[in-house]
């Protein structure tokens, strides 16, 4: 029996790392259904956002089998550096996938100051989590990433494969020339 019909789990994921997964293993566990809020759907890269939200949803779903795969639904959320607009975006894309009179809920933790967001939403119960996998941070990760290093300690499968062919393409090695050229002019 689900406490919630739909869990929704906001994020970026960039990349998609073991503590994103626990808390969507979780929140499938909890909930019939768990929309993925992918922050920062603009279609264009950059070194803090170097996957475009279809590249995310692989990632994602690379994790997961068929039948949990089905219970995972995206909206994609662009920046627009506004809470009140950003909050407003959030809901209409997640109430465009809910179905009927529905119990809804938020789930995440305090991990820092940037967890502000989960109070923007009274209307969703939250489900907090405590901190997972200690307190790991993707910055580092990406930083690793483009020195041409996989931290695997840090990803599940499926995000190491995605990373792994992701290294291959030139978008990458765009991404690793700017991101050299940066740490030479630091």
């Amino acid at each position: 029996m689900y406490h919630f019909d739909y869990l929704v789990f906001i994020g970026r994921f960039q990349p998609f790392h073991l503590a994103h997964m626990q808390t969507l293993e979780i929140a499938l566990q909890q909930s019939q259904k768990v929309i993925i809020a992918l922050g920062s759907a603009q279609p264009e890269r950059n070194l803090k956002n170097p996957f475009l939200a279809q590249e995310r949803e692989q990632m994602i779903l690379a994790n997961f089998s068929e039948q949990d795969q089905k219970r995972i639904e995206f909206v994609h959320i662009i920046d627009v550096y506004d809470d009140q607009k950003w909050v407003k975006l959030v809901k209409e894309k997640v109430n465009e996938k809910i179905e009927g009179e529905a119990k809804v809920g938020l789930i995440g933790h305090f991990k820092d100051d940037s967890s502000y967001y989960l109070a923007l939403f009274p209307e969703w119960s939250l489900y907090s989590l405590e901190s997972l996998q200690g307190s790991i941070s993707a910055t580092p990760m990406r930083e690793a990433f483009y020195r041409g290093e996989i931290q695997t300690q840090f990803f599940p499968q499926g995000t190491i494969q995605f990373l792994t062919e992701f290294q291959k393409t030139p978008v990458f090695h765009q991404l690793q020339a700017q991101y050299l050229q940066n740490q030479a002019e630091e």
